[in-house]
């Protein structure tokens, strides 16, 4: 795992801008089919938005049709944090960068049942994509 990453608000604020600082250090949630990355199919690795971390291989990216790019599972079980979310009026599970510890999304019990049945719904705002090397 990568040596966790610390800032203040105000840098935070200044690297992100706005609508990233929102999503990833407010918690927040883009509306759904606008982001960037829902509908990117190359093979690569999505990092962490924050602090580049490596989250999800291309691999485990489905389309669940809800709007946020979704995930069966993390690159490696350490690269995130999974964290009771009881925000809302509802019970979730928050995923969080397990490196820079920003808000990602949730996790649910809907996915492929034959891929481990978990869907990691993911704001795009919280994501980078590094594409493979086709050499």
């Amino acid at each position: 795992m990568d040596a966790k990453v610390r800032k203040t608000d105000q840098e935070w604020l200044e690297q992100l801008g706005p609508d990233r600082f929102h999503v990833l250090r407010r918690a927040g949630t883009e509306p759904p089919f606008t982001g960037e990355l829902l509908t990117v199919k190359d093979d690569g690795t999505f990092v962490c938005g924050a602090c580049g971390a490596t989250l999800f291989g291309s691999d485990a990216k489905y389309e669940s049709h809800c709007g946020w790019p979704s995930f069966v599972e993390p690159a490696d079980e350490s690269a995130v944090i999974l964290r009771p979310d009881t925000s809302h009026g509802m019970l979730r599970v928050e995923v969080l960068c397990a490196t820079c510890e920003s808000h990602l999304g949730h996790v649910f019990d809907d996915g492929p049942r034959d891929r481990g049945g978990q869907r990691y719904c993911i704001n795009s705002l919280s994501l980078g994509f590094a594409p493979s090397d086709q050499g």
